[in-house]
């Protein structure tokens, strides 16, 4: 069965068509590259122009098969607001859009945090969405009142195509932190305080709540999909745990791309660690985890600022001692969200001297990303005794692999599929064809003998992070 996908990821939009002959195949793929601006938000007519302009490339691609089905991920966290007609009365605010940090700090005084995460999975923090509306509310009245219905991208795609009111998954419902985990309805005690009622949010469903039926102007434009299901979409975690075979609570999968999480799926409702959050996938399925705003974005930005060459970086830090460079690293550079969620956060180095070099701040970067992780896995507290492992910073860096697995003292099994996301969305809609065991290209040993610096150094760095944000 032919699937055209649509992977709409935080740097780049790409819409492939898969199908299984015993192992998933790629016939087409088209890909845009693109960046946030400066606040970390997006213009929404823009992104979707992008997404049609990868599905017209594909289509104008030869011998593509009949597509059966259309599914979709997304990065996740997203909102923007609608008018009724549909057009943006915002940009796409990303969960990376930090603005609301004074409506986090207020909110946190003025609800239970501790009840606001056990409904919803999530904590009180600018990546969700009660922070943002009570920004928005409070700072851009004309945009508001201009406001019918507040959405995430992939409906308001889904909605502009069909030209009717397509509901959202329950899984992209739970990045936003007002699903209420339970009821997989809208959280009430969120509408509430922030005085938002269920009309200006969409109708939730399951991911198989599929739309058939393209409005005129795209079935002509698209009309090789004039009659085939869409699938509603999926975040794109949910997607890249699914395809990189992480389906059960002992196979924790850790992805490395732009930013990094590591996550379990699991069919139990269960208490939640404070440094955790708890997502959907589907009526049945939680995904339970952690996320950074760090990952190959940290990588990127030590080689561009201290002038670094890739290959000749990999090997350094191949060959460097771990541990060794006598630095504290805390790589909050655009902020924190797992373990502790400070939105106020900032990047912090201690211990430079006149003799540290730019080997040895990227070698502790990369560390300090990876100890972070594994304050996230000691949370989950899962029986599994290895990472799956991927995501492009990962596939990029040797280095890095070998780091991640001394820190995180599990096996990583690096995993040969690369288009992950789009493998889980393809695995949802046909779960008959799901592997048994994913396939891995290698696997990455943790270095026993490091285990006591890696200890150490995570212990100088938890005590830097109280020294800074955890007075009185």
């Amino acid at each position: 069965m032919a699937i055209l996908i649509i992977d709409v990821g935080s740097s780049s939009v790409r819409a492939l068509v898969m199908t299984s002959e015993n192992a998933l195949r790629t016939h087409a793929i088209a890909k845009r590259d693109y960046q946030f601006d400066t606040h970390s938000t997006i213009d929404a007519s823009q992104l979707r122009q992008w997404v049609e302009d990868c599905i017209d490339e594909v289509f104008r691609q030869p011998a593509l098969p009949r597509i059966h089905a259309v599914g979709m991920a997304t990065f996740v966290g997203n909102l923007l607001g609608v008018d009724e007609n549909n057009h943006p009365t915002t940009p796409v605010l990303t969960y990376a859009d930090n603005r609301s940090s004074q409506s986090a700090q207020i909110l946190s005084t003025q609800v239970d945090t501790s009840a606001v995460h056990a409904r919803t999975g999530c904590r009180v923090h600018t990546a969700y969405h009660p922070a943002k509306l009570h920004w928005l509310y409070q700072t851009m009245p004309d945009d508001i009142q201009k406001t019918a219905c507040w959405l995430d991208f992939a409906t308001y795609c889904y909605r502009t195509w069909f030209e009717r009111d397509v509901p959202c998954s329950y899984s992209i419902a739970s990045w936003s932190g007002l699903l209420n985990r339970a009821s997989l309805t809208w959280d009430g005690d969120w509408l509430s305080y922030l005085g938002i009622s269920e009309q200006q949010l969409p109708n939730l469903a399951d991911y198989n709540n599929t739309q058939q039926g393209l409005s005129a102007p795209y079935a002509h434009r698209w009309s090789t999909l004039c009659d085939v299901p869409f699938y509603l979409a999926v975040g794109d975690g949910a997607g890249a745990n699914i395809g990189s075979g992480g389906i059960s609570p002992d196979r924790p999968v850790v992805t490395i791309g732009t930013t990094a999480a590591i996550r379990i799926i699991t069919d139990e409702l269960s208490a939640l660690h404070p440094a955790l959050w708890s997502y959907r996938i589907d009526t049945h399925r939680h995904l339970v985890g952690g996320s950074t705003n760090e990952g190959g974005n940290i990588f990127a930005w030590a080689k561009k600022t201290f002038h670094l060459v890739n290959h000749h970086l990999d090997d350094a830090l191949l060959h460097s001692e771990p541990a060794s460079h006598g630095l504290t690293v805390l790589p909050l550079l655009a902020g924190e969200r797992s373990p502790n969620y400070h939105e106020s956060a900032k990047g912090t180095i201690h211990g430079l001297t006149l003799h540290t070099t730019p080997l040895q701040i990227v070698h502790a970067l990369l560390e300090s990303v990876g100890l972070r992780l594994r304050l996230i896995l000691d949370a989950m507290d899962t029986a599994s005794d290895f990472v799956l492992a991927g995501g492009g910073a990962l596939y990029q860096s040797k280095a890095w692999g070998q780091i991640l697995a001394d820190c995180l003292d599990r096996p990583l099994y690096i995993l040969a599929e690369r288009e992950v996301t789009a493998q889980g969305v393809y695995y949802l809609i046909e779960p008959s064809q799901m592997p048994m065991q994913a396939r891995y290209e290698r696997q990455i040993f943790p270095r026993k003998q490091y285990i006591q610096q890696y200890n150490h150094l995570l212990e100088q760095e938890q005590a830097l992070y109280n020294s800074l944000y955890k007075k009185g």
